[in-house]
C-alpha cells in the first residue's frame, strides 16, 4: 500500500501540461490502426465530450441542476441543418449563429428561473427540454420535419475538402474538444470561474462579498448552452440528419450522468464519465441494451461511496471531506 501511495504520489507530481499533451497525442494516434465502427465510437464520445464539458460549466461550477441540456444540443442541430436546407448556407458558416442562438436561448430560459434551486431549478429546466422537443415533434413553422426530422444536410467543408469519412469528422471533433478543453481549463482558473465556485459553495455569502450571483448564474448557463450548441453542429455535420429524439430527456440524463459520475467540476472526470457512458456500451454491446438500469445503479452507488464522482475537481473534494469531518464531528459530540 504504501508504495502504492507513493507511485500515486509520483504521478500528481507530473504536471498537467504532459498530461493534456500525452492524451492528445493518443487521441491523435488512437483511430488509425481501427475500423470505422469504433472509429464512429471515438467520435460520439468526442460530441459528448463537448456536451459533457459545457454542462459541466453550469453544473459542475456554477452548481446549478440542469436537466434540459439536451434542448440546447437539438437546437444548435436544426439551426444549422435548416439554415443549410433552406437557405443554402455552408455548414461552416451556421456554426456560429448555432451557437448564437442556443447561447441566447440558454439565456432567455435562465433569466426568469435563476432565483430557483436544487430539484425546482431541474424541474423547470426538465419541463423546457420537453417544450422544445414538442415543438419540434410538432413541426413548429413547418419548417422544422416534425417527427422524422430534416435530411439531406451537406457535410462541413473548409477549403474546398469536405469532412464526409468517419476519421474526418473524429479528427474535426477532436480540434474543437482540445480548444475547449482550452477555453474551460483557463474560464476555471479565471475571476469568473472563482466566482461560479463561490456561488456553488455558499450563494448567501457570495452576495454578501458582492458578486452579482444572477450575473454569474447567468453567464455559466449562456456558455454552458453555447457549447450544446457546438455539439449540434457537429453531430448533424456527419451524420447528415436531426431529428427531436436529439432533445430527448434520456439525453439530457446522460449528460447529466457524465458529470455527476466522472466528477463534477472536474475536466478529466468528464473524459472518464464519457468514456463509462458512451464508450464502453459501445463496446461490449451486450451492454447497451442494459444502459438505461447501468446509469441509475452507477448514480446511485456513486452517490452512496463516491458522491464527488471518480475523479472530483480537488476543490469539490476538499468540500465533501470538510462536510464528512462536520458530519463525524457532530455526530461524536451527540
Amino acid at each position: 500500500m504504501a508504495k502504492l501511495s507513493q507511485r500515486t504520489m509520483g504521478l500528481r507530481r507530473i504536471k498537467p501540461l504532459y498530461w493534456a499533451l500525452a492524451g492528445l497525442a493518443l487521441a491523435i494516434v488512437l483511430p488509425l490502426p481501427i475500423n470505422d465502427y469504433y472509429r464512429a465510437v471515438l467520435w460520439s464520445m468526442g460530441i459528448y465530450v463537448l456536451l459533457g464539458l459545457g454542462l459541466n460549466i453550469i453544473v459542475g461550477y456554477a452548481g446549478l441542476f440542469q436537466l434540459g441540456h439536451a434542448a440546447f444540443y437539438a437546437l444548435g442541430a436544426y439551426t444549422a441543418a435548416m439554415l443549410n436546407l433552406l437557405l443554402g448556407i455552408p455548414l461552416l458558416a451556421t456554426l456560429p449563429l448555432a451557437i448564437l442562438v442556443a447561447g441566447v436561448a440558454g439565456f432567455i430560459v435562465s433569466r426568469p428561473i435563476l432565483h430557483l434551486r436544487g430539484d425546482y431549478l431541474a424541474i423547470v429546466t426538465i419541463a423546457f427540454g420537453e417544450i422544445i422537443r414538442m415543438l419540434l415533434v410538432n413541426n413548429v413553422g413547418g419548417i422544422t420535419g416534425g417527427a422524422n426530422g430534416l435530411f439531406g444536410v451537406e457535410p462541413i467543408e473548409i477549403f474546398g475538402y469536405e469532412f464526409t469519412s468517419v476519421l474526418s469528422n473524429y479528427y474535426l471533433v477532436l480540434f474543437f474538444v482540445a480548444i475547449t478543453i482550452f477555453a474551460v481549463n483557463r474560464l476555471e482558473n479565471s475571476r469568473l470561474g472563482r466566482a461560479w465556485m463561490y456561488v456553488r459553495e455558499d450563494q448567501v455569502a457570495a452576495e454578501a462579498m458582492g458578486i452579482d450571483t444572477v450575473r454569474v448564474k447567468a453567464i455559466a448557463f449562456v456558455l454552458g448552452s453555447a457549447w450544446a450548441g457546438l455539439a449540434g453542429v457537429l453531430y448533424v455535420s456527419r451524420i447528415g440528419s436531426v431529428s427531436p429524439d436529439l432533445g430527448s430527456f434520456l439525453e439530457s440524463v446522460i449528460m447529466f450522468a457524465i458529470v455527476v459520475l466522472g466528477g463534477v467540476g472536474s475536466i478529466p472526470g468528464i473524459l472518464v464519465g464519457t468514456l463509462g457512458m458512451i464508450g464502453l456500451p459501445e463496446v461490449f454491446r451486450f451492454v447497451k441494451d442494459w444502459r438505461d438500469a447501468f446509469v441509475g445503479l452507477a448514480m446511485v452507488v456513486m452517490m452512496i461511496f463516491r458522491p464527488g464522482g471518480l475523479l472530483p475537481n480537488r476543490r469539490v473534494a476538499a468540500e465533501l471531506e470538510t462536510e464528512k469531518d462536520a458530519v463525524a464531528t457532530t455526530a461524536a459530540s451527540g
